[in-house]
């Protein structure tokens, strides 16, 4: 069984690390840092470090103000608050100046888990992609975090980081590099391929793996940046595999199988199914109730397969 741990606790020991390294780093929050795992920064560096209470819109323009004096601003909490509740600030005050701001959030997706629909970020990621300027990561697991962090605090611009509240497989191997803007093809396939992010990746090997005792070889991406997206590995996937489906812990309209659509569609279209939430919020519940409930599973996504491998022309 794959070793379980938790991406926030490994931003915070990462952003603690950065901060020792570079004191441009600075890092807000908003009363959450027991949970965003801020703290650690906070307790060594407490005079880089801004506790904005409950009133996110207003850390968002503070973490603006600082980025436009020369500072690396990273802001955290959860996922839900830092797009919905901030949208307009992360609009005009961040993408509309290009400013140097890492929105880091937490607590992604509906594996919050019992804190409910009100908690459950399942749209951030649209809202997030529809800001120009943007980038956009999701990491599978914490040595992709690890990376991924590093690589967003040495690339000037807005960013948004989506990471979770549970522990979760460790999928990726210690000579795993990560890339602003590039897939990681975790699986060789020539049948299919199933392209996926953050907490879908684990499940989305472990279809990979059943659908191969059934003959059907299938590829797996790892698409942690969506968006930019890998535009290239996207395309030869559809090419050389013929069929694809994408899996998110995520809405599924504006999120990343919409993204993988428009980039199929528009270069080589093929048969295409995806594993994401309906429209719908979410009720409270474990997070593996929530998953099951909502059908974000390996063997969901095995079943999207088989159908999207049927439609492919003979």
């Amino acid at each position: 069984m794959a070793e379980l741990s938790s991406t926030r606790q490994t931003y915070g020991r990462t952003l603690l690390a950065l901060g020792r390294e570079n004191p441009d780093v600075v890092v807000l929050d908003a009363d959450l840092s027991k949970s965003t795992m801020t703290q650690y920064f906070a307790r060594e560096l407490p005079r880089r470090f801004f506790d904005c209470g409950v009133a996110e819109q207003n850390m968002i323009g503070i973490a603006a103000g600082l980025a436009a004096s020369g500072k690396t601003a990273f802001a955290s909490t959860f996922a839900v608050f830092a797009t919905a509740r901030c949208y307009d600030q992360l609009r005009v005050c961040i993408a509309q100046p290009h400013l140097n701001v890492k929105v880091v959030a937490t607590h992604g997706g509906i594996t919050v888990g019992e804190d409910g629909a009100s908690h459950h970020a399942i749209e951030d990621l649209a809202l997030a992609c529809a800001l120009p300027g943007f980038t956009v990561i999701v990491p599978a697991d914490s040595t992709e975090t690890d990376q991924a962090i590093r690589a967003v605090a040495a690339t000037p611009g807005p960013f948004y980081v989506r990471l979770g509240r549970p522990k979760v497989p460790e999928v990726l191997g210690p000579t795993h590099k990560f890339a602003i803007g590039k897939a990681a093809m975790l699986r060789s396939g020539a049948d299919a391929t199933i392209v996926a992010i953050g907490i879908m990746v684990s499940r989305a090997l472990e279809a990979a793996a059943s659908l191969a005792r059934q003959g059907i070889d299938c590829r797996v991406l790892n698409m942690s940046t969506v968006k930019p997206l890998d535009t290239g590995a996207i395309v030869q996937a559809a090419r050389e595999t013929g069929a694809m489906v994408t899996a998110e812990e995520h809405l599924e309209q504006g999120g990343l199988g919409s993204r993988v659509a428009q980039v199929v569609v528009q270069n080589h279209p093929v048969p295409m199914s995806f594993v994401a939430i309906g429209d719908v919020f979410a009720k409270s519940g474990t997070p593996e109730q929530l998953l099951e409930r909502h059908g974000l599973t390996a063997a969901a996504i095995e079943k999207a397969m088989l159908s999207a491998v049927a439609r492919k022309k003979r």
